[in-house]
This record gives C-alpha cells, structure tokens and sequence, in this order.
C-alpha cells in the first residue's frame, strides 16, 4: 500500500522571467508505483527521506537508492526509478523549470550527470519541500511567486545536505575566507593547505561552486564594499587592506566587478557612524529595534515640561 497527495502549476510567462517556477510538489510513501520509463521536459528534485529502492538511466545500469538521498530528473534524461516493493520509501518531489537552471548546473547546484545524490541528512530539503507545500494550497494569490522562491532556497538546502560535501571541505573554504584579505595568491593559499592548486580548485568548486579565485575575490570586494560604506579611508588604504598594494589594479577590478568605481560606490552607500559600526552579526530572533515602549510621564515630569 501506498499514500500520495500532489499539486501541479502553470506559471504565467513573468513567472518564469523570475528565473525559476515551481511546476508541481508532492509527498508520498510506501511502495509506490515504479515511474517509468520516461523522458521530461523539465527538472525534478525527488528527496528520499526514508527507505531505499534503485534508479535505472539512460545507460541501462540499475543504481541502489539508500535514504537519505536525492534523485536529479533532468530534462531530456531517460529514466525510471521505484522504491523497494518490500520496503517502500518516504519521497517530497518538486517539478520545476526556469532559465536559473542553467546557472545552477554551472554552479554545481544542480548535476545532470549524477542523477543519485547520497544526502548526509534530509531534514533540512524536506522543510522546504514543507514550505513549497503549505504554498501550494488552493486560492493562494502569491502561489507562483513564493513557490518559485522557495524552488531556489531548495536548491541551496540540497547543495548544503549533500554528503561528499565533508567537514575537511568546509574547513578550507573557512580558512579562505579568514585569509582572503591578505596578499596571497591562489597558489599560495594552496601551499598553506598542503594542497596542489588542482586539489584546491577541486575543494572548493565542489563546496562553494566556484573557483577559489573567484570565491576570494567575492570576499574581498565584499570587505571593500564594507570599508567604503562605514570609513573615511581613501580608496588606496581601503586597497591595501583588502589584499590589494596597486590602488589602480583594485579600482579597475572593483569598477569591473560592481559596476561603478569606489569613490561613487562611497557616495551612493556611505553611513559613517560615530564610533563606528558594529562587527557582531545580529539575532535574526532579536534584532536590534527602536525601543518602542511608551514613556508614562507623571504628573510631576509634565509640570516640569510645562515651565521648562
């Protein structure tokens, strides 16, 4: 025996310009029906909670599916899967499509050519399966919209769950991002990590999707943008301390990267603040808000007010 509930959606041309649309969600378990063969025009994420079964592709080769795992349906892939009869498995599956896809597959967020993903937990992806779910119900006026958003932070919860994604990877990219002001190249970075270049290309393509260049610069400019925004440096001190001796070299690759030069970025964003800014990130649970408490003024402060 098994249980089913799904939705699907037709998004309207703007939706999609929103880069991506949730096409469908649905929850199901037990021993389910096997789905297949078939070919699809569009992606599917299936997050296998619990249970096991196989996947078969293209290429004829059957693949053991363990839960925790991912299913990556993409389009123009023939394929078929089923959970184990005897056993069944516990599956939150989203349809989706839209021209981010293409980005995210650059990324390494989405991988056609590993159609199984172990995960090393699929709590965190079927909380916004949830959400994609709760969404979807009838009469919702911003269905699209926040289906289409939570699609994206799906994808971003898939990438995090990801089991080959180990704790010795996370650990390089953090040190990264600790050393990324200094004037280090890659190379050097590497050497630091008694890694090739290659290993540290590969470590953090895989962790972050990008290239450890890429990943340091975004670092860099990010703590440009900080200095810029909150200080009175000049542009050439603001340079050096992002990792950066040629004033010249920086202000070209910041105009490049941003689009528009430091001086104008300082006169859009600057809010220098007495006595500075705040390096402590806030509690999402308890930000920092205007005491909005009513003053009680007796009878005593409201006749001083009066003869002041």
């Amino acid at each position: 025996m098994y249980q089913t509930w799904m939705r699907f959606f037709t998004p309207a041309p703007a939706h999609h310009r929103l880069g991506l649309v949730c096409l469908g969600v649905g929850l199901q378990h037990g021993a389910l029906p096997t789905v297949g063969p078939r070919t699809l025009d569009h992606h599917v994420a299936v997050v296998i909670s619990a249970g096991g079964g196989w996947y078969r592709g293209p290429d004829g080769r059957r693949t053991a599916v363990t839960a925790p795992a991912l299913l990556w349906l993409t389009p123009g892939v023939p394929h078929h899967y089923a959970p184990d009869p005897g056993t069944g498995w516990d599956e939150g599956f989203v349809d989706f499509a839209g021209p981010a896809t293409a980005t995210y597959t650059e990324l390494g967020y989405i991988e056609p050519e590993r159609p199984v993903v172990p995960l090393a937990d699929a709590e965190g992806p079927r909380a916004v399966v949830g959400r994609i779910v709760r969404a979807a119900r009838r009469g919702n006026p911003l269905l699209e919209v926040e289906t289409g958003a939570a699609v994206h932070e799906l994808l971003v919860a898939l990438r995090r769950a990801r089991a080959d994604l180990a704790p010795d990877g996370e650990q390089v990219l953090q040190a990264l991002a600790r050393d990324a002001c200094r004037p280090m190249t890659v190379a050097d970075h590497a050497a630091r990590h008694g890694m090739t270049p290659a290993e540290l290309r590969s470590a953090v393509r895989r962790g972050a999707g990008c290239s450890p260049k890429d990943y340091l610069l975004g670092i860099r400019l990010g703590r440009a943008k900080e200095l810029l925004a909150t200080t009175e440096l000049p542009v050439a001190a603001v340079a050096r301390r992002v990792g950066y001796d040629d004033p010249a070299y920086f202000s070209r690759l910041f105009t490049r990267r941003v689009g528009m030069a430091p001086v104008r970025f300082r006169a859009q964003q600057g809010r220098v603040v007495p006595g500075g800014w705040s390096d402590r990130v806030p509690d999402p649970g308890d930000p920092p808000m205007i005491d909005r408490t009513p003053h009680r003024v007796d009878a005593h402060d409201h006749q001083q007010h009066r003869y002041r």
